[in-house]
């Protein structure tokens, strides 16, 4: 199903939106993150969400190992809705969220949930909502040598004929989100302007962690 499902445009989006602050957990448009919830504030933001509209903003902390109950975030977020969700008998949530559009933090709402809520602006990510004209811009050929060495690098294992199959779009972003990159890493990849600019950014990322030898500080990107 498409992200645009139901929406004619970003104005049907929700103009404030509930936010996840979570290090290291990335979603992209038309992606799809599992979480278990289960801190209060949490619940009752997906309580309410499912009440209305279904809608979560996923966002990172600037400082992954902040402590802070409200951690500073970084001001871009993906906006996703619960698209699969299961309550257990002790009250936790295990749910989906589906990526719909990416959106910039304008303003904290004054607080009046146990949760935060922030006013998202759309506007430049409005391309969000249909997947990539140009997804096949994908270099595939540079991508899947450099994406065996890290796997190999970290003891991972893939299927390379489902690697090999998948669309450019799925497979990008599949492998953002589940690659155990940093947090500012995962941040870069989520501000990317378009998929071929995420899949030049990812190849660079593997390639600098396969050459990296073993105990060296991380290489950034500038």
């Amino acid at each position: 199903m498409s992200a645009r499902a139901g929406l004619a445009g970003i104005e049907e989006l929700p103009s404030t939106l509930p936010i996840f602050p979570l290090a290291g957990a990335l979603l992209l448009p038309r992606g799809r993150l599992p979480l278990n919830i289960f801190e209060p504030r949490y619940l009752a933001m997906v309580r309410d969400a499912l009440a209305s509209g279904r809608t979560i903003g996923m966002v990172q902390p600037l400082d992954p190992a902040s402590r802070e109950h409200e951690p500073a975030v970084y001001p871009v977020g993906c906006a996703g809705r619960i698209t699969a969700f299961t309550e257990n008998e002790d009250g936790r949530f295990q749910i989906t969220l589906t990526g719909i559009s990416r959106f910039r933090i304008r303003e904290e709402l004054a607080r009046v949930t146990p949760y935060r809520k922030v006013v998202a602006d759309y506007t430049e990510f409005a391309d969000d909502l249909e997947p990539p004209p140009h997804a096949g811009d994908v270099n595939r050929n540079r991508l899947a040598p450099a994406l065996r060495s890290y796997l190999e690098l970290h003891g991972l294992s893939a299927d390379w004929q489902a690697i090999e199959k998948a669309p450019a779009e799925s497979l990008i972003n599949a492998l953002a989100m589940i690659c155990p990159f940093t947090p500012p890493e995962k941040q870069a990849l989520l501000e990317a302007r378009d998929i071929a600019d995420r899949a030049d950014m990812m190849i660079a990322l593997l390639e600098m962690a396969v050459a990296a030898p073993p105990g060296a500080p991380e290489t950034k990107l500038q």
